[in-house]
Formats: C-alpha cells, structure tokens, sequence
C-alpha cells in the first residue's frame, strides 16, 4: 500500500476507538481511588503505589512480548484481542478483590502485563496499514490515549456522581468491546509483512546497531525521563493555587491539551517530516522546564499559558518518535521493536518518578522541575543525525 489515502476511512476510527477502549484499563483504579480512600481508609499513597505497580506489569509484559516476539509471530489483532480480554478479566478480579489491597496490587500489575498486547500491538497494525502518513495516523492514535489517561482527573471531577463498582466495570466492558471492535473491524491490510517463525534477537538489536533507529530510540527515552514525571508533578504544581474540583478540571485541562500536541504534530509531520516536529516539541517542553523557576509565581495568565504549552508538547513527540522508530526498523519486527522500546522507556519513566516524588518532599518545585530538562537535553542530542538528514533532504 503505497499511499495513506488509499487505506479505508473507517480504518483510523476504528483503531483509535479501539486502542482508547483497550488503554482505559491505565486509569480504571486511579479513578476511583479517592472513592476507595474515604470507604477504606487507604493512605494517600495507595495511588501511587497502585501506579507503579501496573508500570511494572507493563514493564514486565513489553518485555516478554519482545523478547519472544509476540506481536510479530502472532496474528496482531489476535494478540490485541486476547490481551484486551484478559486485562478486562483483570479489572473485574480487581473490582472483586479491591477491599485486600495486596490483591488488588496484583491484579494491577497483571492488567500491566496485558496492556503491553494493546498500546504498543496497536501501534504496529497503524504502521500496517499506514507505509506513508504514519506520523499523522499515530498523532491521532496516542492523542486518543493522552485524552484517555488524563480523562482520570475528570472522572475524579464528577466522582460524585459514578460510583466506584460501576466504573470500575464499566471500564472492564469498555476494555473487552475495544478488542472485538478492533478485530471484527479490521482485516488485515494489503501488502502486510510475512509473520515470523523465530525469535528476532538480530532485529531487536538495531536498538543499538542502526544508527536510524538508535536515533529515534534514545530522543524517546529522554522524552520518557519527562513525560511521565511531569504528569505525576502537575497536580502538585497546581495545588500551589487550587484545590478540590478546580485542581482536577485544571489537571485534566493541562494533560488533555497533550492531544493537541499529538495530532497537530501529525499534521505538521506531513509538511515538516517527523524528525522536525519531535525535536521542536521537545525543544519547547525543555524550556517549559527550565522556566519553572521563573513562572511558578507568575500572574495567572502566565502561569496557567506555560502549563498548557507543557502540556501540550510534553506528550506531542511521542507519536512521532514511534512513527521514526516503525519507519526504520525492520520490516519484520516493527511490532517486537516498539514494544522492547516501550519496556526500556517505561523504565525509565519509573527511576524518573520515584527520584523527583522523593525530592519533592525536601527541594521547592523552582529547583526541582528545571532538572527534568535533562532528558529532553539529552533526546536532542541522540536526534541529531535524523534532524541533519532531514534537513539534507530538504
């Protein structure tokens, strides 16, 4: 298939649909913890402990399914399937175990472990279907998925009004309907690469050995090293001025607007070529960094722009940094690549966390965020050789 044009108009839809229903699985518990808090007595960092948890799972699950390369010896939208309808199982064991808070951790990191058949699988059936337009298709695809995960905060909003039991199977049901949507939705597309017999220990090396991928790789993992810590700091950057249901739409507000950083990047991608827009991207949520100092005691309208422009391109590279690495892996395991590639990040985003959660407690905000510029610093730095070959392409 040599054109985006050519696929069918129902294929984006669907996948969006689909990875936003099988992705809900991310925020279900957050959603409802203040609810479980004031029922059970849980301490205020239950939360977090809940969230590293399914990070780990997640962790965990990318990179078993690299290693073995799941999404690449398996049909995908089989894979995505089963992964969508165990981590719904997962959430209604939760659901049904949530007052043993030990066995709700576990289930939590077993809905991790399924999620890595879903966000990163979904991505390579878009890099199917899409040889030319990726950046476009994936901007709209994680865009989704930013709405998605910050639509927690909303739902926090109006948690008076959802109980915690609905919710939480509602979100398993949702789950399970994406998976069948998708596979029922879409065949498999023209010209898709051969699946593979064996293990493609030689492909997952090009994380290092290609100097293309490698490019893409590390300009992810230092987007990882802010990404993830910025959405956890938010909330506490905002507490400096709000509190109760203004803080949540205000979070809500500032991590949603990472959608329109996401598909105006696509957009953009189809004029300016992916490289471009990631580094521009994360460029500017660099700066935002580094000006934290600056605007934390900023009058409103400055302060609340430079949150919304943070959030907006702390989330906007990511689907162009997916799209660099499909474009240039190996045919063959672009799905075992981006998943081993989710692993490492999501790794990353882990040490990030726990290292700037645990200063927050001992260093003013002034002086801590700034430091979160070092991954975009050096994400710029491993960018470099895509940014000069665009560039000699021009």
């Amino acid at each position: 298939m040599s054109h985006a044009s050519a696929v069918p108009r129902h294929v984006l839809p669907v996948l969006v649909l689909a990875q936003f229903a099988g992705t809900s699985l991310w925020f279900a518990v957050n959603a409802v913890m203040p609810d479980l808090q004031r029922e059970l007595g849980w301490a205020t960092g239950a939360v977090g402990t809940l969230t590293s948890g399914l990070q780990f799972g997640f962790i965990a699950g990318t990179l078993v399914f690299a290693l073995l390369a799941i999404a690449d010896r398996f049909p995908p939208r089989t894979v995505f399937l089963v992964c969508a309808l165990a981590g719904a199982a997962c959430t209604v064991g939760a659901w049904w175990s949530v007052r043993d808070f030990a066995a709700l951790l576990a289930w939590r990191m077993a809905t991790g472990f399924f999620l890595a058949g879903i966000y990163p699988v979904g991505m390579k059936i878009a890099a199917q279907w899409y040889s030319r337009g990726l950046g476009a298709a994936l901007g709209v695809l994680i865009a989704a998925l930013v709405l998605g995960s910050a639509s927690a905060h909303a739902l926090r909003a109006m948690g008076h009004t959802l109980p915690w039991p609905t919710l939480m199977l509602g979100v398993a049901l949702l789950a399970a309907f994406g998976g069948v949507l998708l596979f029922f939705g879409l065949g498999d597309p023209p010209g898709a690469v051969a699946r593979v017999s064996r293990l493609q220990w030689q492909a997952l090396g090009t994380l290092w050995t290609d100097a293309r991928v490698r490019s893409s790789v590390l300009g992810y993992f230092g987007h990882m090293w802010e990404l993830y810590t910025v959405w956890v700091m938010v909330p506490l950057i905002l507490a400096t001025r709000l509190e109760g249901v203004a803080l949540s739409w205000a979070a809500f507000g500032v991590l949603g607007a990472g959608a329109i950083g996401c598909a105006g990047g696509g957009w953009l991608a189809q004029r300016l070529g992916s490289a471009r827009v990631a580094g521009a991207q994360l460029a500017t949520s660099g700066a935002c960094c580094l000006a934290a100092p600056m605007l934390l005691g900023a009058p409103d309208p400055a302060f609340y722009a430079w949150l919304a422009l943070w959030g907006i391109t702390v989330s906007g590279d990511s689907p162009q940094f997916s799209a660099l690495t499909a474009r240039n892996a190996p045919p063959q395991a672009v799905g075992s690549v981006l998943t081993l590639t989710n692993s490492i990040g999501f790794g990353i985003s882990i040490v990030s966390i726990l290292l700037f959660v645990w200063l927050a407690d001992s260093v003013p905000l002034g002086a801590l965020l700034p430091w979160l510029a070092i991954g975009p610093a050096l994400g710029l730095w491993a960018l470099r050789p895509l940014l000069a070959a665009a560039d000699a392409s021009r």
